[in-house]
């Protein structure tokens, strides 16, 4: 099965999947509102701004499994986002990533090994997986990795080449 084949939910409580972005690169991200990684909005914003004319989306979960750093309901995380970094790229419902109720979406995408060759549980907070338009998993950048890092861009560049 595809990762676009799975149900989600927008960050507004609407029905949704990736497959809304059948034939777009998408860098997929769970995100936190109250983490010393979370100014990386910024540039997830500037990545989705830079490329969204050619095919691009990065698509934000909010998740709280990481030192409850997203307490947040639905609309204290929009606003947050919106507030705070300008956030106008699609935005999901609260999810876990890990764990006995891991999201089937993160249990597709966990599969899928770093650039070390690990697979396995998200690290933390904006961890980063790359999804072709095709709905198959690319590249997979952990947490530390900057969203505007160069192996990043060239990631998401080659795919949009493709």
């Amino acid at each position: 099965m595809s990762v676009h084949d799975i149900d989600l939910q927008t960050l507004a409580g609407k029905p949704a999947s990736l497959g809304d972005f059948a034939g777009s690169t998408v860098l997929v991200v769970n995100v936190a509102s109250k983490c010393g990684l979370t100014p990386q909005y910024a540039g997830l914003q500037r990545l989705h701004d830079r490329f969204a004319g050619q095919g691009f989306a990065v698509a934000g979960f909010p998740c709280n499994q990481f030192g409850a750093q997203e307490p947040g309901a639905a609309d204290e995380i929009s606003e947050f986002c919106s507030v705070n970094y300008g956030v106008t790229f699609p935005m999901f419902a609260k999810i876990d990533v890990n764990g006995a109720d891991r999201h089937p979406l993160y249990a597709q995408l966990t599969e899928f090994p770093d650039a070390e060759g690990n697979a396995g549980d998200i690290q933390w907070n904006f961890e980063k997986f790359l999804v072709d338009g095709e709905g198959n998993v690319v590249a997979r950048f952990r947490p530390m990795t900057e969203p505007e890092a160069p192996e990043v861009v060239a990631a998401i560049e080659e795919q949009l080449a493709g």
